[in-house]
């Protein structure tokens, strides 16, 4: 039996490899774009919102007036500039910073630090930010100047490790937000589990990170349909929003797929025995 799903599985592998390969100087770089859509997204919507945002942070949120512009100018820059660096490939390590502080910073100005769906899927994109980290270690190489005690490649490593097991915290908030547990989202819950449990131990992971790309597309798809709902509607916000986070998180997946799952990992094990 353990035969026979190791011959399927080698050619599922292979099957994958000889389709993909097309697209695979492609690929790389829509990870990227997918990893900071949200961003990109998010500094369009607080520009274009900006009276409505700076009275959210002045009455709300008790923002003296100054800071409220100082917050909202940060995040827009921090975000656009994060944004394009990444894309481009410039100071990668710069862009990542700038992108993980906008999603700390926003977590703590917005007051939605008790809100575990929101903070869950925040988790997961700086898990994201992480593995572009290390896709753009394997592309350029030195992506992490100055950490003491730590060679290169147990940077790399141990970045990866982190990154991959902070992306899949996206899934618990998926599963549980919404009022019904409807037979989609069990059938999600079911495909999902197994495959994020194996791209954290790293066993398969490329190809496990391939098939979140896929249902993670089609969950997005289906439950977050902001363009059909009236521009004025307040739910289509929210839902917009999930959409372009839950992209981001789907480009995080496809840096694993790019970078692999690193050295802590079952998959590079076995390469050793």
């Amino acid at each position: 039996m353990l035969e026979t799903v190791k011959r399927v599985s080698g050619r599922v592998e292979t099957t994958i490899n000889q389709l993909s390969a097309p697209l695979k100087p492609f690929l790389s770089h829509i990870g990227r774009f997918l990893l900071v859509v949200t961003f990109l997204e998010d500094a369009l919507r607080i520009y274009m919102q900006w009276g409505d945002q700076l009275r959210y942070m002045q009455y709300y949120r008790r923002f003296p007036a100054g800071l409220s512009h100082l917050f909202l100018a940060y995040n827009v820059a921090a975000m656009l500039i994060g944004s394009g660096m990444a894309i481009v490939r410039a100071k990668t390590s710069v862009a990542c910073a700038l992108l993980s502080s906008v999603v700390v910073l926003q977590s703590f100005g917005y007051g939605l630090l008790t809100n575990w769906s929101f903070m869950a899927r925040n988790v997961s994109l700086i898990g994201g930010v992480l593995l572009l980290m290390v896709e753009s270690r394997a592309k350029k190489g030195h992506p992490f100047p100055g950490l003491p005690m730590l060679s290169e490649v147990e940077r790399g490593t141990y970045v990866s490790l982190l990154g991959r097991v902070l992306l899949i915290c996206l899934f618990g908030s998926l599963l549980f937000g919404g009022e019904r547990f409807t037979a989609f989202k069990t059938v999600f819950f079911v495909l999902s589990a197994a495959s994020s449990v194996m791209v954290a131990v790293g066993f398969k992971a490329r190809y496990s990170a391939m098939f979140l790309v896929a249902i993670l597309s089609l969950f997005n798809v289906v439950m977050h349909q902001w363009w059909n709902l009236h521009p004025d509607s307040a739910v289509r916000d929210f839902l917009r929003y999930d959409f372009f986070q839950t992209l981001s998180i789907i480009g995080g997946f496809r840096l694993l797929v790019d970078s692999g799952p690193g050295e802590f990992s079952i998959d590079e094990k076995k390469k050793t025995f």
